[in-house]
């Protein structure tokens, strides 16, 4: 999120309100600020918009008890929040809202190769192929790329220095993880019989 204006123009502190009014109104500026945004906001951006002494995660709880009972919630993801409906309400978004593009489509197949890069990143096409037995098409990779969720990671260090293919925040907002620590671990997959 692009900022405008100087942080010096900005009173942090607020001593001239009341301690009840102050930390009403740094709740509300975190609030502008995840409802501005597109994408998950950090603690460090945040914690720049309230006093020193305040805690951003006490205001965020705050926030999210305020919005208890609301369609929308503030859900952490990729190492920030951001504000989402609620699932109970994307059966209406859909029927009165044009959100085709936004929807990600994914079949079976396509998690399945998302999957393999977030546990296996950074990878190549190659090491796709090696996991799958068969090559993994260049429009699949075009489509989960311009969905935002993988980008191209590190040269591999081999012959020719393929592109390696990572996992994004995106990634990680579109399936409601914080961080890829969140990946279900090998036991949990096997538990759900999702591994061979």
């Amino acid at each position: 999120m692009a900022r405008g204006g100087s942080e010096s123009e900005l009173d942090r502190e607020l001593t001239d309100l009341p301690p009840e009014l102050r930390w009403r109104e740094w709740m509300r500026r975190i609030e502008a600020v995840l409802f501005a945004s597109a994408s998950p906001v950090p603690r460090e951006a945040l914690a720049r918009i309230i006093g020193q002494g305040a805690s951003v995660d006490l205001l965020v709880e705050d926030l999210v008890a305020d919005l208890e009972g609301r369609a929308f919630e503030l859900a952490q993801v990729a190492g920030g929040w951001m504000f989402r409906t609620r699932t109970a309400y994307g059966p209406a978004i859909r029927a009165a809202a044009d959100v085709g593009d936004q929807l990600l489509d994914l079949n079976e197949f396509d998690v399945a190769v998302l999957a393999a890069i977030a546990y296996h990143q950074p990878i190549t096409r190659d090491g796709l192929k090696d996991i799958f037995g068969k090559e993994i098409s260049r429009d699949l990779m075009g489509r989960l790329h311009a969905h935002g969720l993988i980008g191209t990671g590190p040269r591999s260090p081999r012959r020719g220095a393929p592109y390696t293919f990572v996992t994004t925040g995106q990634f990680l907002a579109a399936f409601d993880l914080e961080s890829l620590r969140d990946l279900p671990d090998r036991e949990q997959l096997d538990d759900a019989g999702l591994t061979e």
